[in-house]
């Protein structure tokens, strides 16, 4: 294999290759594959990922991989995805005729939603209230489940799929937007006492996570829960949490609040871990219902992370799952250490980070190397 960062790729701009695929190493999942395909000209083009952004602190930077493109723009998809296209008229018209019995529901919300947004100007102030109406009627309802079955089934679910994927006692956890503790109460059970935080824009929810959290007799497991104003973080301390966790959160979140977030994260985030989210998640024309649930496509809040110096990664395995959103996963760029590109003809490169003392061996190991050759008897320099 070659060295990208030191070497002319083959690929010309206009080329027959436009498909790569890369296969990230050393980061808290272990390897993960995207697909990298470079775009068509297009007259409304999405926004995409800058595989220009650098990797902070390492000798990386993705305008190696970059390369492959000579400086243009792409974006990470797998064919796995399943659209959910929810802005089209026909959509909702086929919705309405399938679902009368949600008509009017759908306007009595559309009036209270109406009420609140003319009372509460800044997102954060306009979903607390929402939350308030919601949280009066039903704690569990008002984190997205009408049944107590479907409260305790998608519960099961998150706690389920982040054990598969590594946590485990002796690991802290920060949950993004709580609520009454759906799955948070199966993390406190499951995490060493004082390692599960979770924060909330609600004081009502946060008043219900309390209740669950007493009916489930978890008080000697000592959780933080908390009360916040933004997604700032920044009374959390610096590479704290090993899984922070968002479910539900993004879904209901206006851009510059994702923004906000994942310009953020990264700081708590420890040497490692990572950051899970699921969204709503459209094929066409980004779009909101009642400026409560948002649909964004995946280039998009890809980019935006790859904006703040994070990498991410299309849960596939999320969406064999039972639940309409979608996951993804962010992990600092810094963290990858070793990186393969197989191109669409079979031809494979690769990039290695040298770290700490093992880098410093093989350097060592290299020079002894060299060493040796110019000593051997009758060899030419």
């Amino acid at each position: 294999m070659n060295n990208v960062a030191g070497t002319s790729t083959p690929y010309e701009a206009g080329g027959p290759e436009r498909r790569v695929l890369i296969t990230s190493h050393g980061s808290a999942s272990g390897a993960q594959e995207h697909q990298w395909h470079r775009p068509q000209p297009a007259p409304a083009a999405p926004r995409t990922i800058n595989l220009g952004q650098t990797v902070g602190g390492g000798a990386l930077r993705l305008t190696e991989v970059a390369r492959l493109a000579h400086g243009r723009r792409g974006f990470c998809f797998t064919r796995e995805m399943k659209p959910h296209d929810r802005s089209r008229l026909s959509f909702m018209i086929r919705y309405a005729v399938g679902h009368p019995e949600r008509i009017v529901p759908h306007a009595r919300r559309l009036a209270r939603d109406g009420v609140l947004r003319l009372r509460n100007r800044d997102h954060v102030s306009y979903y607390r209230a929402v939350m308030r109406s919601d949280a009066a009627r039903s704690g569990e309802g008002a984190v997205g489940s009408h049944t107590h079955e479907s409260w305790l089934k998608v519960g099961q679910m998150q706690f389920d799929y982040l054990v598969s994927h590594g946590l485990k006692p002796g690991m802290r956890m920060l949950e993004i937007g709580c609520g009454n503790l759906r799955a948070g109460r199966l993390f406190i059970e499951h995490l060493d006492a004082g390692d599960y935080y979770g924060i909330d824009i609600s004081p009502d929810i946060l008043l219900a996570a309390q209740r669950t959290l007493t009916e489930a007799g978890l008080q000697h497991k000592l959780p933080h829960l908390t009360l916040v104003q933004d997604l700032k973080l920044e009374f959390l301390p610096a590479g704290y949490f090993d899984v922070v966790h968002a479910h539900s959160v993004f879904s209901h979140s206006p851009i510059e609040v994702i923004d906000e977030c994942l310009a953020h994260i990264g700081r708590v985030i420890k040497r490692g871990g990572f950051f899970d989210f699921t969204f709503d998640r459209t094929e066409g024309a980004e779009h909101h219902v009642l400026r409560e649930d948002f649909y964004y496509r995946t280039e998009t809040l890809l980019a935006l992370a790859g904006r703040h110096g994070l990498a991410g990664q299309f849960m596939k395995d999320w969406e064999d799952l039972s639940h309409p959103q979608s996951k993804l996963r962010i992990s600092r760029l810094d963290e990858l250490r070793y990186i393969s590109i197989v191109l669409s003809d079979g031809r494979k490169l690769s990039w290695r980070r040298p770290t700490g003392a093992q880098g410093c061996r093989r350097n060592r190991g290299r020079q002894r190397t060299r060493r040796r050759r110019k000593a051997q008897p009758g060899r030419v320099a």
